[in-house]
């Protein structure tokens, strides 16, 4: 006997409680994000599908928290799979080259262990033994963005005592190449044999993080070293100088020799693709796109912060095939090394104090892909589904790409952006604003995902700052629609106010029927994140001085701010998990707009305790932030708890820390007039800065905060003004 199920049906759940509706985005993989694809996603998997439509009609001012809908549910057949561990890895980035490995220093592949190219995994195993033995690891750090070295040290002679006498250095690089160097350290010479076990499954980074990588292949001799092939793809390992044997069956390369006292010898190995060149990392065969700055004062970690933010953008750089002058930002890796738009045109943005060219070569790309008619979505820029944690669905990173597309096209050009340049990219940045309008129809708010999505409170944001952008942006060039932009975003503001004892808060979005999502998290920074308009203004907000107030008190709360930064969901709020990517962890990237956006209104104090905090986390990590951490709170003598899944490097991480120091001297240029303005932070939470080396109408920019928080301009393009 059957008992009937009262749990409604599919066709009577929510929208957002079908999990079969939203594909999560899960591992962003090679597949779905391919290195220099022009075409990074599957459109009709990326978006949903049907015409864009508004959201019904809801409350201009909602009152009072209502109960949310229910979290999505998962079912065994569709749950994510356990992704390799990332949190103690040394990653070595110059894409699209990765080498990963653990602390010990020998890949065993296991995890994630291996050197990669474009995806695939050429060498998984890399195993060293002298006379017999594995080193006994002592030191392992990251050298560069691209390269690790690891130290080991072994007792060769039975009358060494408790000293060890050979030491084993190995030096790994991105590109594929390892150096393995013994010093004979005792007092007499030394005959040592050394075997390097190699081998490798040639899986992909997408096998490797579902678990289903597979045994590894059968090796073949092969020149001066060894060779793997399935299916139309082939890795090869050479060494120099070659080996004196090389046993294919067990996947072994064995040498014998001959250390003096105090000697060296060394063994260099190369991984390659069969019949490909040695890998060309894009970062490193392209004239920079960023400017060599540098950041010195009384805080000693300015330095090294913003140098390892530098590399790691290099290093994250990628180049369109069809058009190699164009580069852009993969979001992070490992598990995101292809054209993440919404990250790409974020981390192009706050990178702008370093020039604009990183800026154009991502609008470049992205205008190629955008969307065109006959499509009825025409002028949007595709982009995969993002979770969005256990209350809302996840929302579509295309919508957020396509509004960032005309803030980062307007913002550049008060950077120093060419007129010429910006010409050129109008005509996409005219078809996002014309989409806006389109999708928004005729109802107040813009629904994410479309068509029948929740209005979230930041998709709202990124709508109305690329309504002002967008139409400061046309009145510049003498196109229509700027008038119709702003009274859109005139009728959009203060929407989202929750009215509660102490002053009230943003709801995290409104259903379709208008009900508020009473959720705090670090989403609502995006609030104060208005964008550049000229003459040094800043764009007005949704939120007005009294809900800006609120706001600020909010981020400066133990239950939101966790010592290290923002937390993605407050302390006190249901499903609230420390390292839930949206439910409790720290992002970097929003925990530096909330300095950023803090440090504008002026809420000086919030926002230096923010950035205090990203500092110290940054100082455990190495200074090479990563895209986020858990939102434990932070004690006296703790430190920050990393998130296993984690990229690091992460764009929108690396560019962060560009951003807020940056954000302490509060430069707002407009090279269209001639102009810079500085609104410096006046309590000078880091004591003296000095920022050279920036790049602002493209010229060498530098400027110096003083410790009683005045800025003042120490190298500048001629002609260029200080504005009040």
């Amino acid at each position: 006997m059957h008992q009937q199920s009262t749990a409604p049906s599919a066709a009577e759940r929510p929208l957002w409680d079908r999990p079969e509706h939203f594909p999560p985005d899960g591992v962003a993989t090679w597949a779905q994000e391919t290195i220099g694809a022009p075409l990074p996603f599957d459109r009709r998997s990326a978006l949903p599908a049907g015409p864009s439509a508004a959201a019904p009609p809801a409350p201009h001012r909602a009152r009072r928290p209502t109960p949310t809908p229910s979290p999505r549910t998962a079912t065994a057949s569709r749950a994510a799979p356990e992704l390799p561990p990332t949190h103690a890895a040394l990653i070595c980035v110059a894409l699209p080259g990765l080498a990963i490995s653990g602390e010990l220093g020998q890949l065993a592949g296991r995890g994630l262990d291996g050197f990669y190219r474009g995806g695939r995994r050429l060498l998984s195993r890399c195993q060293v033994r002298v006379a017999g033995r594995e080193p006994l690891a002592v030191q392992a750090r990251m050298t560069g963005a691209d390269s690790a070295r690891f130290v080991g040290t072994l007792w060769a002679s039975p009358a060494a005592g408790p000293d060890p006498d050979v030491v084993v250095e190995r030096t790994r690089r991105a590109e594929g190449s390892e150096r393995i160097t013994l010093r004979n350290a005792a007092a007499r010479p030394l005959r040592l044999p050394v075997e390097v076990a190699l081998g490798t499954d040639l899986a992909e980074l997408a096998t490797i993080a579902s678990g289903r990588a597979g045994p590894e292949l059968p090796a073949t001799v092969h020149d001066s070293g060894l060779r793997w092939a399935k299916a139309g793809v082939a890795s090869c390992v050479t060494a120099d100088p070659p080996p004196s044997d090389a046993l294919a069956s067990a996947g072994l390369l064995r040498w014998e020799l001959e250390l003096p006292p105090g000697g060296t010898a060394t063994v260099e190995l190369r991984v390659r693709l069969d019949r490909a060149g040695p890998l060309r990392a894009v970062g490193q065969t392209t004239t920079s796109p960023l400017a060599p700055a540098r950041a010195t004062g009384d805080d000693l970690r300015v330095t090294p912060l913003l140098n390892e933010a530098i590399a790691d953008i290099q290093a994250l750089l990628l180049r369109d095939p069809a058009h190699p002058s164009d580069t852009y930002l993969a979001a992070g890796a490992p598990w995101r090394c292809g054209l993440a738009p919404a990250e790409a045109l974020a981390a192009a943005r706050m990178a702008l104090p370093l020039g604009t060219r990183l800026a154009t070569g991502t609008l470049r790309t992205l205008a190629r892909i955008q969307l065109r008619d006959p499509d009825p979505r025409t002028g949007m820029i595709p982009g995969p589904r993002r979770d969005a944690g256990p209350h809302l669905p996840p929302g579509c990173t295309g919508t957020e790409a396509t509004l960032l597309f005309p803030v980062l096209l307007a913002e550049a050009r008060r950077w120093g952006l060419p007129e010429q340049e910006t010409r050129e990219l109008l005509p996409a940045a005219e078809r996002c604003l014309a989409w806006l309008r389109s999708a928004v129809g005729n109802g107040t708010y813009l629904p994410d995902p479309q068509p029948a999505g929740p209005v979230r409170c930041e998709t709202q944001a990124h709508a109305h700052r690329a309504a002002l952008l967008g139409a400061d942006l046309l009145d510049a060039y003498g196109r229509p629609g700027a008038d119709e932009l702003r009274e859109w975003a005139r009728a959009l503001r203060a929407a989202f106010w929750l009215e509660e004892h102490g002053g009230g808060r943003p709801a995290a979005a409104l259903t379709p029927d208008g009900r508020p999502v009473s959720r705090l998290g670090s989403a609502a920074v995006h609030l104060l994140d208005t964008g550049l308009l000229g003459s040094g203004r800043l764009a007005p907000g949704l939120l007005d001085r009294v809900q800006t107030e609120s706001l600020a008190r909010l981020f400066g709360t133990p239950a939101l701010d966790a010592g290290w930064g923002l937390r993605g969901l407050s302390a006190k709020e249901p499903g609230h998990n420390p390292f839930g990517h949206r439910s409790g962890a720290v992002r970097v990237h929003e925990t530096a707009l909330a300095v950023t956006g803090l440090a504008a209104a002026g809420y000086e104090k919030e926002a230096g305790g923010l950035l205090r905090g990203l500092i110290e986390a940054a100082e455990h990590f190495g200074h090479r932030l990563p895209e986020m951490f858990a939102g434990e709170q932070r004690s006296a003598g703790s430190a920050p708890l990393p998130h296993p899944a984690a990229c690091r490097p992460a764009a929108t991480a690396a560019a962060s820390a560009i951003m807020v120091l940056t954000a302490l001297a509060g430069i707002r240029p407009d090279t269209p007039a001639r102009t810079v303005t500085l609104r410096p932070v006046r309590s000078a939470p880091l004591g003296e800065l000095v920022l050279t080396g920036l790049r602002l109408a493209g010229a060498p920019f530098a400027v110096r905060i003083s410790r009683l928080g005045l800025a003042m301009v120490e190298e500048a393009a001629d002609g260029l003004q200080l504005g009040v």
